[in-house]
């Protein structure tokens, strides 16, 4: 029987914006995003204000950020590639998929595992002993 090793962590935040901050600062290192700190705080804030869109609210996030419009639109074109932000009707969004309600407790499970298909490993893999694989950046949640 494989053992399994379970690590409980705790931590609170002060607020919903530092809540989805540190929700999203967890997508990105876990799929490999590598999102900057002010994409990450973009993102958390459309999650809480439910849309970037509206110009009082980029305003509001230039002003507590201390950014600007066009760094906004920067940011939201990147975050579009890669599916983070989208477009519902006029306005942009996060992502269903990974958007929550951080007005409440949140609790994440994340297991991670080694991919033992040994069928997809070359020879010189399988000798150097490590599988050097670039996994594609893709947003998941549960």
């Amino acid at each position: 029987m494989e053992t399994l090793t379970i690590q409980k962590l705790e931590k609170k935040a002060t607020n919903r914006l530092e809540l989805a901050q540190q929700y999203y600062s967890i997508i990105s290192a876990l799929n490999g995003l590598m999102l900057t700190e002010r994409e990450i705080q973009l993102i958390a804030f459309s999650a809480v204000r439910g849309s970037i869109s509206f110009a009082t609210v980029r305003e509001e996030f230039c002003t507590l950020y201390s950014s600007s419009f066009p760094t906004i639109n920067n940011m939201v074109s990147k975050l579009k590639t890669k599916g983070i932000l989208v477009k519902a009707g006029k306005q942009i969004v996060v992502n269903p998929r990974i958007a929550l309600d951080f007005s409440k407790p949140l609790i994440l499970q994340i297991t991670l595992t080694i991919n033992n298909d040994q069928s997809r490993e070359t020879n010189e893999h399988a000798s150097e002993g490590v599988a050097h694989k670039k996994a594609k950046p893709e947003v998941t949640h549960s």
